[in-house]
């Protein structure tokens, strides 16, 4: 039997432990399995808390259903039927900028009529196809922005997304590593509008032929949970695995013990394993291997993190003054708010608050303003409050309020991440038995995190089988 130590019990650590005992099993391959998490209850940052009726999800709030990772794990633990979609709502995004709110334009028409990009904005958008090709070296988002659709449509659209996304900064942000589709569609058919018109033109044909492709850059997809909140996932893994989860247990070290590997936690206990997998943060993950490798801890610890505060306020509907009729709104930072934006979390799903309630979830911090993690909760809370009035009106005051803060939040994908993951595979490529996974390499979706799992228990499963 071999012995498997997986630490960090998130979602990728959970996803990782939950498919390698799985596939092990398939395989005929008799484990030894633990997982080990510092805190008492696993999940990581993905946690769903009621609260006088209103559910407060402290990190994401689903994932998209347009790509299969997610799904197939519900399927394969047997949740399929607990999934809830969110509803036509969240079809609608909006952007606030120029003191009012803009909806998001889904087609050429609507476009043409939005107040989003002034028509100079607009104009420079037409010029995409005749951009200047990309450089030679890793191109941040800001730049990529303003080379192919202009410094307005860059402030307006695509710096929001980043900050929706990754709580990033589009200065210093790869555009390769944060976004390698659009990077690929750059590359494969020299340009968006170009990559736009063939895509479409491949779907359509497809679409004759009995198939359906998915869009080409853009998300896509419906946002997708459980009627709980997304901790039932969690929740679920945690379960299924029993008590292969160790919680309340910190690691302390791992190091090279022979050929196998030995964990040290805090408690001063010592664990053996043949295969070790660390699902922790990179910082983490850097912390516990300061004996093993010099260049592979330098590397971990040039992938930083940015902070986020999520501020729940719940409001009576009666006089609110709004419709909340969508999935919420980003703010460019050049408007000057604290929120980066707001979430409409009631309008997507039901339950989400009491009858004739509405809960808003609103994010503040991120890489371009990290200092707002030190405000207190009463000054965060008006900042908020003035954002939530000067774009949507409001100014009853919350009848709930809950602050949640996240000093190492979101990791950030700066320019030369690619490298920085060279340099990881080529030195675990002399540490066998040490496999990494989680949110700060290649994705930091829910999504992401599964899928990054899969491939990790594959790599754990043919190394297991060369021990054989």
């Amino acid at each position: 039997m071999k012995n498997l130590i997986v630490i960090g019990g998130g979602i990728s650590g959970l996803s990782t432990a939950w498919l390698l005992q799985h596939r092990a099993q398939q395989a005929g391959i008799t484990i030894g399995l633990t997982l080990l998490e510092q805190e008492m209850q696993p999940g990581g940052k993905i946690k769903s808390v009621r609260e006088n009726g209103f559910l407060c999800e402290w990190g994401p709030n689903g994932f998209l259903d347009s790509k299969p990772q997610t799904l197939d794990l519900c399927a394969a633990l047997g949740i399929s039927d607990q999934l809830h979609r969110s509803n036509d709502n969240a079809r609608k995004r909006f952007i606030f900028t120029g003191g009012q709110l803009h909806r998001l334009p889904e087609n050429g028409p609507s476009f043409l009529k939005s107040g989003l990009l002034s028509w100079p904005g607009k104009l420079r958008l037409l010029g995409e196809p005749f951009a200047a090709a990309p450089p030679g070296d890793d191109e941040t988002l800001a730049a990529f922005g303003r080379r192919r659709l202009g410094s307005e449509a860059l402030q307006k659209l695509i710096a929001p997304m980043a900050s929706g996304i990754f709580a990033g900064d589009p200065e210093t942000m790869s555009l390769q590593s944060c976004f390698p589709r659009i990077a690929e569609l750059e590359r494969e058919y020299g340009g968006l509008f170009r990559a736009m018109v063939a895509l479409a033109k491949k779907k359509k044909q497809e679409r004759k032929a009995g198939k359906v492709v998915s869009s080409a850059a853009g998300p896509g997809g419906t946002l997708t949970s459980f009627k709980p909140g997304i901790q039932f996932l969690t929740d679920t893994l945690a379960a299924q695995l029993g008590e292969r989860v160790k919680t309340g247990v910190t690691a302390a070290a791992v190091t090279r013990s022979g050929q196998q590997w030995q964990v040290q936690t805090t408690a001063g206990e010592t664990l053996m394993a043949d295969l070790v997998i660390l699902a922790s943060p990179a910082y983490a993950t850097a912390d516990l291997l300061e004996s093993v490798d010099s260049p592979l801890v330098e590397t971990l610890r040039q992938i930083r993190y940015a902070t986020l505060s999520v501020v729940c306020c719940g409001f009576e509907t009666a006089g609110l003054g709004h419709p909340l009729d969508g999935f919420g709104y980003l703010i460019p930072k050049e408007e000057g708010r604290t929120a980066l934006g707001t979430l409409w979390d009631s309008s997507m799903f039901e339950e989400r608050a009491p009858a004739g309630q509405a809960l808003l979830r609103s994010m503040a911090g991120g890489a371009c303003r990290p200092e707002l993690i030190e405000l207190s909760d009463q000054e965060l809370l008006q900042r908020i409050r003035n954002d939530l009035q000067a774009a949507m009106g409001i100014t009853a005051p919350p009848c709930f309020s809950r602050i949640i803060r996240h000093q190492q939040a979101i990791p950030q994908y700066t320019t030369g991440h690619g490298k920085r993951l060279e340099q990881l595979e080529a030195r675990l490529g002399g540490l066998p038995g040490l496999l990494l996974t989680g949110n700060a390499y290649k994705g930091v979706g829910l999504n992401d995190c599964v899928a990054a799992s899969q491939a990790t228990v594959e790599r754990a499963l043919d190394y297991l089988g060369g021990m054989q």
